[in-house]
Formats: structure tokens, sequence, C-alpha cells
């Protein structure tokens, strides 16, 4: 078993049933959800199943009204309000399915629903809400400014906050759906797969499923790079994570609930991670076998359940991954289905030395063999070597991209494996053009630009003139950020001052000047 599943699992069994689990049992079976929701159907994936060895069922979620599970939660918590709450409406900060929930929630029961949305928020999701009859008020460029205005609206309004996890009877709203779960399939189960971002779901499901079939596995799921209930797990209480990634936007959660922290820690038996890529390959998946198209964070427990069959050889077993949501932009298929191929190990990516001379293409298409290139990207450098950006069809995964490494090695050639390079799947791939020879002193960084009007020039004016831009690469993924590849020509000794600079606007960044791609496709000679 991979040590990405041994590091967070639990130990022990599931505990005795207390008073605690008791209520929640019983707020489960009694919750409010099907004036709005429906119980949604538990089908097999027969592709994806024949692929993995296992009977992989899918918890069609993404077919709610809203295509998310959120509805439950807000639904269940907004209709267990008193009277006199409901008279003064309710408020949520949420640039998602959260949103779409409460707005659905507020119409059918007639409360007042505001709910405040960052700038960045994509214009898709602004309309759902609205189209829902939520009063929408857009402020700040992130969540963190959202929710600090909604909390300031609140307190003027005399709003009741609607929180989108950490309440106990949104967590038993979302319950509902383990209690579908085993009633649905009554037939033994080896694992239930969620995905998790606050840990509500996960929290509701595994209360319902151990106190009724607690043979039953129940594994969360998270982004490798936001992987907060993970960490606090294995670390024995809430941890707060500096940053999370935004490719799974609906679950990029920096810290965990108090309330569904507690209940995890209790009921559930593991925790593991996957990669953008592997995401994006079981999105792929759930549309071969649907033709559904669900959002990152709504294939978690799909990604998970492939990994998990894959790490422990386990076969013939029956799997439930529930596929939670199906918001995703348009705008991000082309780069969805770009990273699909290497999330399903059918493409390598290599950055490849040959001599520069006639003949060269030809002798690396020799020895690459009958394998399809699907990429290949170079520009005349020098008179010596060349250096080439080479995607590789592969139908053997891993095995055989280590075995084409060792034949191109064997051969002579110097390869750098780029197959799990950020900086090389995001920028230098659509870049690669030769390097730069007056760059001199040139630093590299990854930013994060909010996308919205002025956020450039905002940077540039923080940046001043002190220091030449000598590299930009822009890159829009169909979410609140863009990515941008950023060269900056600064001497060794004002580095510290740049550095300052790019903190004091806010955008996140990481250096990338050592990252190996840089060096071999663009660093000045």
């Amino acid at each position: 078993m991979n040590s990405s599943l041994k590091q967070t699992a639990l130990s022990g069994s599931a505990p005795a049933v207390d008073v605690g689990d008791a209520e929640y049992l019983k707020r489960i079976n009694a919750a409010r959800v099907y004036d709005v929701a429906i119980e949604t159907p538990l089908v097999e994936a027969a592709q994806l199943s024949a692929r993995i060895g296992n009977r992989l069922f899918l918890k069609r979620e993404d077919l709610q009204p809203v295509h998310s599970f959120k509805l439950r939660g807000a639904y269940n918590k907004i209709s267990h309000l008193t009277e006199e709450e409901k008279a003064r409406g309710v408020i949520c900060a949420s640039a998602g399915n959260h949103a779409q929930g409460v707005a659905l929630a507020g119409r059918n029961l007639g409360i007042r629903a505001v709910i405040v949305m960052p700038r960045t928020t994509p214009q898709i999701k602004v309309s759902a809400v609205a189209g829902f009859g939520g009063e929408i008020v857009l402020h700040g460029d992130g969540y963190d400014e959202a929710a600090a205005h909604a909390a300031e609206l609140m307190e003027r309004d005399g709003l009741v906050y609607i929180h989108p996890y950490d309440d106990p009877y949104v967590i038993a709203g979302q319950g509902t759906i383990g209690m579908e779960i085993v009633r649905q399939h009554p037939q033994p189960i080896h694992a239930v797969f969620v995905c998790v971002g606050g840990g509500g779901m996960l929290a509701g499901v595994a209360a319902y499923i151990k106190s009724v079939r607690p043979d039953i596995r129940v594994i969360g799921v998270e982004p490798e790079d936001a992987a907060s209930m993970g960490a606090s797990l294995a670390a024995g209480e809430r941890v707060a994570l500096d940053e999370v990634g935004l490719f799974a936007d609906g679950v990029a959660v920096k810290k965990v609930g108090e309330e569904t922290f507690r209940v995890c820690q209790r009921h559930v038996d593991a925790m593991m991670t996957v990669s953008i890529d592997e995401m994006c390959a079981a999105i792929r998946d759930v549309y071969e076998d649907t033709r559904a198209l669900t959002e990152p964070a709504g294939v978690l427990a799909v990604a998970g359940a492939k990994k998990y069959a894959a790490e422990t050889g386990i076969e013939n077993e029956d799997l439930v991954a529930i596929t939670s949501g199906a918001n995703v932009n348009f705008d991000r298929l082309s780069y969805i289905a770009e990273r699909a191929e290497l999330g399903e190990q059918r493409e390598a990516l290599l950055a490849v030395t040959m001599p520069e001379k006639p003949g060269s293409f030809l002798q690396f298409c020799r020895t690459i063999g009958d394998r399809s290139i699907t990429e290949f990207g170079y520009r005349y450098a020098d008179d010596s070597r060349a250096q080439i950006f080479a995607g590789i069809k592969l139908t053997n995964g891993i095995a055989e991209r280590d075995a084409l490494i060792d034949t191109l090695q064997n051969a002579g050639y110097d390869v750098l494996d780029m197959s799990r390079n950020e900086m090389a799947k995001l920028h230098v791939r659509h870049m690669v053009g030769g390097r730069a020879a007056g760059a001199g002193s040139e630093v590299l960084f990854r930013v994060e630009f909010p996308e919205r009007p002025g956020a450039l020039l905002r940077f540039l004016e923080a940046m001043g003139d002190r220091w030449n831009i000598s590299l930009f690469h822009y890159r829009n993924h169909g979410h609140a950020h863009g990515l941008v590849l950023l060269g900056i020509q600064v001497a060794l000794e004002d580095r510290a001052a740049c550095r300052a600079a790019l903190d004091s606007i806010g955008y996140d960044y990481a250096e990338e000047t050592d990252n190996p791609v840089y060096q071999r496709f663009l660093q000045a000679g």
C-alpha cells in the first residue's frame, strides 16, 4: 500500500455508538432534504470497473437540481430555523455550490437569501445563483474577503449565517447520502469514498454508515495541495494550512470545521490524496461511462477509488464513489483534457538533449519506435546541442514510460522526465522557443493573478521600474486566478528587495529559478 494512504490511516475500529452518534443517526433519518433534493441513483461505472478489477458504483450527486450535494445540508439547516430566524433572512459566503444550495433553499422556503461572492467568481456561477433567487453581493478578490464582508452584513442586518459545513444540521443533511447508499446497495461494500473540503459530507456519511454498517470502510479523498483534513487527523488536532491549491476550488479549505473534525476523528477509516492529473483523468473516466462532466472537486472520490484499488491490489470488491458536483466552467475543459492523459499515465513529457545536426529528429523517432508523438517543441539555439520538449503516447503507463527513458538513455540521449513537473505542464510546453541570450541575472517566479480588471496593472505598479521583466507567460485555466510565469532581471544584491516587493502585492507566488525545465529550455546561456 502506498504511503499516501498509510500515513493518514486511522488506527482502531469504529467506536461504539454513544449519545452523540445516536443523535446524528436520528437527525439524518429525520432530515428535511427531499422537499428540494432528489434521491440520486447509484449506478455502476461499467468501463471503469473493468479497468480497475472491481465493481465501482457512482453515487450521482451531480444530478441534484443545483448539480451538487450542497443543497441537502443547506436546506436541512434553513428548514430547521425558528420562525423568527426565517423572518430575519439568511446569508452565506460562497463562490459556488453552497451559494446555489442556500439560494434555492431560500426561494423554496420564502426566505430572503443573501449570497456574498468574490468579484472573481465566474459569471456562470453568479448567473446560477441569481437564477435561484439569491440576492447577490460581490465583494473582495477571494473567499476570505467575501466571508469577512458577509459577517459584517450579518451583524448589520440581523441575518442568520448558514455555514457551508461546520453545523450539525448541515452535516445531517449531507449524511442522507450515506443513508441512500446503504439502502440502495444492501450487498457487501468494501469502501465508500468521499470528497473532502471542510468535511461536512464526510462527517455525515461516516456518522450514518458507521452507525448501521460499521463493516464498510469510509475513506476521505483530498487534493494533494489542499489536504487539511488528512493533516488534522494525522496530527490529532485541527491543522491550518498556509496555502491551498485552487484547481479543485470546491474543496479549497485551509482549516476543516471543529464539529466535522470531531465526527471524522471518530468514524473515518482513512484519508488519501490525489493529484491534479489524477482528478483530470477521473473526470474523463466518469464522462466515458456516463457522458456527464463533473467538476474537479466532484470527482475526487472516483480518483481516490482508482488509486486505492491500484495501491492495495484488491479485486472483485464493491466500491462506492460519490460524484459530488458538476458545476465545471466550460473554459476549463481544454485544460482538463490536456492533463487527463498524464493523469492516466497515457502520456510522457520528456526533455531530451540531441545533437544539432541533420537527421537527429529521424534518429530520435527510430529510437522511440512505433509510439505516437503527441507534442514536439524545439527551436534552434546553437550549433552543438538541441533541447526538445517531447510528449509521447503510452499504452502501458508508468512501466512503459520508465522503459522508454531507459531506451533513450542507453542510446546516448540525456533525458529529463517532466511528467510531474507543474511548470513544464502549465507553461513551458506552450512556450518552448529558445533562450534569451541577453537576459542575464534572470529570476523566475510562478504567480497567481486574480482574474479581474486591473490585476496586472496593480502588479506592475507595485514592482515599479526598478527591474526589467524579461519573460511573461499567462495561462488561464478557467478559474478565478490566472497562472503567470514571470522572469525578472535582478542583480544578486537586489533579490531580497525583489522578494519584498512581491510579498507586498499579496499574490501567491513561488520561485522557479532552480527548476530543471527552466534551465534546459528558457534560461539564458
